[in-house]
């Protein structure tokens, strides 16, 4: 059977699920943070998220926590101005889906200090409920202590210790920030916190005063822990007492169970003025959120909300120090990205006592910056020793970098001062002076030059390698100075007979010659002859003719071989017919031209 392609996009459209349409009706409250089946972590609702990502202007939040049924949402309906049956569900109303951390979609919309703010209202799902751990209890309430502007803390009657108990994380995390943002620049600024009872009387005493006799001391000289842990939590309350205020709330009604049907002229007259009072209170104290130095809008309030959540999920119990690690996640990232940077202008190679001079400097920079950006006082303490890891982590490679770039660069050098040493060992005229000056040229510059880890290794080897080829040079010069004197003196023997015809330059060929091959062989060895005064002289006029600054002779021998064999020819050829055939110097008797005269001096 064919189906119709109408039916086809119909039945395509029916298997889409609804919450992946946009919500349309945002004037209801709606979950952001849901328990997981097992009821100890929490995990996150897409369908009330969608309601804040929308928000652009930067948000504050109110929230309400306090024991299982003692009012939390009819409260916030009431600070809303909303029935029980437009805002949040009451009592028997809220069934298991609603459990975890509820958002009233559409936020008020408030000026705070010139800025439009958009104000959101939260109800916790209470403490002490049956079926629930106290781990996730304090979950949802450390969730909503980070979250929230302000903290509503909502008990009846009177302050239990078990209640003051309760606030140990709030404390914990109040400690770890308020001291940095009180009197200085605002990096993250803790809920401020709203003791509201709710009671009729108060026996004489006014709620503050009830407040501050909740956090006295209880002596304790059984020395009990559970009394000194309590103990603490009250000091630190009382320290941090400019962050936090109390307020009475009588009963609106004897017949709680109606609430919900009953309008404000129903209600106790004290109440309605009362609450009323309450709103102007909460709206005086509201402040955007300020998270990492700034106000956050809808999107960053759902990242902040993500992050917190995984860190409060990591472990078995929720932890002040997972948070401040959430938070300092940033600073630390920033700090490493600084002293990356910084040394990622550094030169290599360069010596060890500058790149430890180097990554001091640097080091300090990034941890200064981290003093002044982190999160957090005590718990800051591993975020410190994490940033100093990965800053050693950072140092370690660049410190192989420059032992590579080191050993590199000085094997490029130790190169090519071996192949130098080995084309002064083959010159065509061999020279001392000269080997000497490349010799201390590349010792030179090797010694400037090369730096780094690398160099004292290489310096070894340098000193080898220049030692041994000195000694080889040494050992083949005289030889090869001996054998270009015997080939020299030959060559001058033939230039003599044959190219210029002058019988002196012949005889002195001969001489040398004749001295070189035969009476060193009659009376002296090689090797004493090159200690001999004769020899000395020999080898400093071969080294004043051969290398000199000016001119090096092993260079242009060639050249000026060539040119001086052009200018014999030339003469040979033009010069006796230009000039006729006198000669300064004596010469052979030519036989072609018939004149036997004598040669004349």
């Amino acid at each position: 059977m064919r189906i119709s392609s109408r039916v086809f996009v119909f039945l395509i459209l029916c298997s889409i699920p609804w919450r992946s349409f946009a919500i349309e009706n945002f004037r209801q409250p709606f979950p952001i943070v849901e328990p997981d089946p097992g009821h100890t972590k929490l995990r996150l609702s897409r369908e009330g998220l969608e309601a804040i990502e929308r928000i652009t202007n930067p948000i504050a939040a109110v929230a309400v926590i306090g024991p299982y049924r003692s009012g939390k949402s009819f409260l916030l309906n009431q600070l809303l101005s909303l029935s029980c049956y437009e805002g949040f569900g009451v009592g028997h109303q809220r069934d298991t889906k609603t459990k975890g951390i509820w958002v009233w979609g559409t936020p008020l919309e408030l000026m705070i200090d010139g800025v439009k703010t958009s104000v959101f209202y939260l109800d916790t799902e209470g403490f002490e409920s049956v079926g629930k751990s106290n781990v996730y209890d304090d979950r949802i309430f450390a969730l909503a202590t980070v979250l929230s502007s302000v903290l509503i803390y909502n008990l009846p009657e009177t302050i239990r210790e078990a209640d003051i108990s309760r606030l140990s994380f709030a404390v914990e995390l109040a400690e770890e920030f308020y001291g940095r943002v009180k009197g200085q620049d605002v990096a993250f600024e803790p809920a401020k916190l709203l003791w509201l009872i709710q009671r009729d009387f108060l026996q004489g005493k006014s709620v503050q005063e009830m407040v501050n006799e909740a956090l006295k001391q209880v002596p304790n000289s059984e020395g009990n822990k559970n009394i000194d842990l309590v103990n603490q939590i009250r000091d630190s309350l009382a320290i941090m007492g400019d962050n936090s205020t109390a307020f009475s709330l009588p009963q609106p009604h004897l017949q709680r169970i109606k609430l919900c049907d009953m309008k404000d002229g129903e209600l106790e007259p004290t109440y309605v003025t009362k609450r009323e009072e309450l709103k102007k209170l909460v709206t005086s104290i509201i402040r955007p959120k300020i998270v990492q130095g700034k106000s956050m809008n809808g999107k960053e309030f759902v990242s902040f909300l993500e992050q917190i959540l995984e860190a409060l999920n990591k472990g078995e119990i929720p932890s002040t120090g997972s948070l401040v690690e959430v938070f300092n996640k940033g600073v630390l990232e920033r700090c490493l990205k600084i002293y990356s940077d910084r040394m990622a202008t550094v030169h290599l190679p360069m010596t060890e006592q500058s790149l430890q001079g180097t990554h001091e400097i640097h080091r300090a920079e990034a941890m200064r910056a981290f003093d002044e950006q982190h999160f957090g006082r005590h718990h800051a303490k591993k975020s410190v020793t994490q940033l100093d890891e990965e800053i050693d982590k950072v140092h370690s490679n660049i410190i192989l970098a420059n032992r590579y770039q080191s050993s590199k660069l000085c094997e490029e050098l130790y190169t090519k001062c071996e192949d130098q040493m080995d084309h002064l060992q083959a010159l065509r005229l061999p020279s001392m002076a000269k080997f000497n000056a490349g010799f201390l040229q590349c010792n030179q510059s090797f010694e400037q030059e090369c730096v780094g880890p690398s160099k004292e290794n290489y310096e070894q080897r340098m000193s080898k390698m220049l030692g041994k080829s000195r000694s080889l040079f040494i050992k083949e010069y005289n030889h090869r100075l001996f054998n270009w004197l015997v080939a020299f003196s030959l060559s001058m023997v033939i230039v003599g007979r044959f190219v210029i015809k002058f019988f002196l330059i012949e005889i002195g060929a001969w001489l040398l010659f004749i001295f070189l091959e035969i009476y060193t062989r009659m009376f002296w060895s090689a090797e004493t002859l090159y200690y001999s005064p004769v020899w000395h002289f020999v080898v400093v006029t071969w080294e004043t003719i051969v290398y000199s600054p000016i001119l090096d002779l092993d260079r242009w021998a060639i050249p000026m071989g060539v040119l001086a064999a052009v200018l014999v020819v030339y003469w040979r050829c033009c010069g006796r017919r230009k000039y006729g055939s006198h000669w300064i110097l004596p010469l052979y008797n030519n036989p072609k031209n018939g004149s036997q005269r004598p040669r004349s001096d």
